[in-house]
C-alpha cells in the first residue's frame, strides 16, 4: 500500500523530550513531501501552539495542514483557510465549568480567536503546562461561565492523573453522548464537541484529498492518538507510547528520542520508491 497521507502527532511522537524535531526526523518527513506525500500535524495543542512546528516543516510549501485542538479545526497551510471546524455551543460551556466545580478540578479554554487561554486558575501547574507549551498568553477572569459566552473548539479540565480518572466516567455520564470525552494525558480531561477526535478529523481531510483511511500513516503516543492509530490504514506507535495507544497501532517504533518518525518512515513510506 502506498502511504499518501503522514498524520503526525507533536508532543510525544514528532518532538523529542526536549520538544525539539531532530534533524534525522526533518530529512525524513521533508524526503517524504518531496515524493508527494501529504503531511498534517494532528494535535490537541491550538493552532498557534503548532505554527512552530508548521513552519519548521514548510507545511505551506509543501501544501500540508494543522489538526488543531484534536481535530476540532481543520487548517489549510497553504492559504490559512479553516476547511473543517465544530464547536461547543456556550450552554455547554457553562454546564461544564459547573460540573468541574462539583468534582474539584480546574477547567480552561481559549479566547474567541484561540490564541489565549481562559481560566480562573492560572497558578495551577497543570493549566501552566497549557500556555507555557503553547506559548500563549493568558487571561485571569473571576468567572470563566461569564466570560466564555461565545463557541469554543473545546475545553479542558485539570487535575491529578488518579482523581481525574475517577472524574472521567462521571463527566462522560453527564453529557450522555452529546460531547466527546477523554484524557489526553493523566492530568487533561478534554472535552470536545461531539463525535469530533482525530480520527474524526482526518476523515475528513481524507475526503478533502480524495484518499482512503489505506492511504493514511499515523504516528502517535498518548490517549488522544488512540482512535487515528486505529483508523489509519497503518497506525504506528512510539515505543514512548501509552499502553492504548501502543495496543490500538499496527506497528510500534522507536522513541521520539531514538527518531522512531523517521525510522518508520524509512520503513513503510521511503524506502517503498526507492
Amino acid at each position: 500500500m502506498e502511504y499518501k497521507v503522514l498524520a503526525l502527532d507533536i508532543d510525544g511522537t514528532l518532538t523529542n523530550s526536549e520538544k525539539q524535531i531532530t534533524p534525522k526526523t526533518l530529512e525524513a518527513i521533508l524526503e517524504a513531501q518531496e515524493r508527494g506525500a501529504t503531511v498534517a500535524l494532528t494535535s490537541g495543542r491550538p493552532a498557534r501552539g503548532i505554527e512552530p512546528y508548521m513552519h519548521k516543516l514548510q507545511l505551506d510549501r509543501y501544501e500540508g495542514y494543522v489538526l488543531a485542538f484534536n481535530g476540532g479545526r481543520i487548517i489549510d497551510c497553504k492559504t490559512q483557510e479553516t476547511i473543517f471546524e465544530q464547536v461547543i455551543e456556550p450552554g455547554w460551556v457553562s454546564k461544564l465549568y459547573d460540573v468541574a466545580k462539583e468534582n474539584d478540578v480546574h477547567i480552561l479554554s481559549y479566547t474567541e480567536d484561540g490564541n489565549t487561554v481562559v481560566t480562573e486558575h492560572p497558578d495551577d501547574v497543570y493549566i501552566q503546562m497549557e500556555y507555557r507549551l503553547n506559548g500563549l498568553p493568558y487571561r485571569q477572569v473571576d468567572s470563566f461561565k461569564d466570560f466564555v459566552r461565545y463557541p469554543v473548539n473545546k475545553c479542558i479540565m485539570t487535575g491529578e492523573g488518579e482523581h481525574l480518572a475517577k472524574v472521567e466516567p462521571r463527566v462522560k455520564a453527564f453529557v450522555n453522548g452529546e460531547l466527546n470525552v477523554f484524557r489526553s494525558e493523566p492530568f487533561f480531561l478534554e472535552v470536545m464537541p461531539n463525535k469530533v477526535d482525530k480520527a474524526f478529523a482526518l476523515q475528513k481531510l481524507l475526503e478533502v484529498l480524495g484518499y482512503t483511511r489505506e492511504n493514511l500513516i499515523a504516528f502517535g503516543d498518548g490517549y488522544n492518538d488512540v482512535s487515528m492509530l486505529g483508523f489509519a490504514g497503518l497506525g504506528v506507535a512510539m515505543s514512548n507510547a501509552q499502553d492504548a495507544a501502543k495496543q490500538a497501532s499496527d506497528f510500534v517504533t522507536c522513541s521520539n528520542n531514538e527518531d522512531g518518525v523517521a525510522y518508520a518512515l524509512d520503513r513503510f513510506v521511503l524506502e517503498t520508491v526507492r
